[in-house]
């Protein structure tokens, strides 16, 4: 599979943006997805983030299985404050904002000692299609941020009040540069890269082989799958899903697609396709 990096010019404007903005806020959320924690998270961001208190947000806990939750032991294990939720899942925002309140709990009682009333602010960052703005819309109650299924929706910083608190929603951004491309196929996997500049064979192949080791039950059950090579796989989705050409060859193109779109949208079931040592090499424990 050929070398993953994507880092459009938005991105490194967006970084300047967040490095300007952030003497503004109060604390940090890094938005992480559960199903790849390690691998959706950005090293850059905490760098920028200074000294500034900082929140783990595991989203996409409804997509994600029990690793997801060893994970996040991992995370709190290591001092840091981590939390699970979907934003889109009943409680999520209670649990969140529970979460956001006990790391700025000090500086509160600070700021009530003095008699203020400013709000606090939290820059909200991660990777594209983390479900940043989403985080953002289930603490505010409504639909107050740019929301979509594609990396890159959010172009630029948007303030939005929440309670007591005020949230900046930033655009997606990546490293510069992946020293890890394991970790960078399951960024193309989630959807986090835009798909425009990847080879959609390569990423559906090296999906199938990662699955394969990981989740075999789940191959078998979708896809009737019992083995074979990424290529002899693929070929298993399009007899199952009846993907056939003129002359009774196979659609290739059309299974990949089904494929990564399935996975994505957690039809084949919760995953967590990170480990602790991913953890490890990411710099997060």
């Amino acid at each position: 599979m050929k070398t993953i990096q994507w880092y459009p010019g938005h991105m490194a404007k967006a970084m300047r943006l967040m490095e300007d903005n952030l003497k503004l806020c109060d604390a940090v959320v890094f938005v992480l997805d559960a199903r790849a924690p390690a691998s959706a998270y950005n090293p850059k961001l905490t760098a920028l983030a200074g000294g500034k208190p900082v929140l783990y947000l595991l989203n996409k806990g409804d997509l994600a299985d029990e690793g997801a939750d060893g994970l996040l032991a991992l995370l709190k294990r290591s001092g840091k404050a981590a939390v699970k939720i979907s934003a889109t899942g009943r409680g999520a925002a209670r649990t969140l904002q529970t979460a956001m309140e006990e790391l700025v709990a000090e500086k509160a009682r600070r700021l009530a000692d003095k008699g203020s009333k400013k709000p606090l602010r939290f820059l909200i960052a991660g990777v594209p299609n983390t479900g940043k703005s989403t985080v953002i819309n289930a603490l505010s109650g409504g639909r107050k941020a740019q929301v979509g299924d594609k990396a890159g929706v959010t172009k630029t910083k948007q303030w939005v009040r929440c309670g007591s608190f005020e949230l900046m929603d930033t655009p997606g951004t990546m490293p510069p540069s992946f020293s890890d491309q394991t970790l960078a196929r399951r960024l193309a996997y989630l959807g986090c890269i835009n798909d425009d500049i990847l080879e959609t064979d390569e990423v559906a192949l090296a999906l199938l082989e990662e699955l394969a080791e990981k989740y075999p039950a789940a191959l078998g059950e979708r896809y009737g799958i019992g083995g074979g090579t990424p290529l002899e796989m693929l070929e298993q989705v399009c007899k199952k899903r009846g993907f056939l050409l003129r002359g009774g060859e196979y659609d290739y193109e059309r299974a990949e697609h089904a494929l990564i779109d399935d996975f994505r949208k957690g039809k084949l079931g919760r995953v967590c396709l990170d480990g602790a040592d991913d953890l490890k090499n990411a710099g997060l424990i």
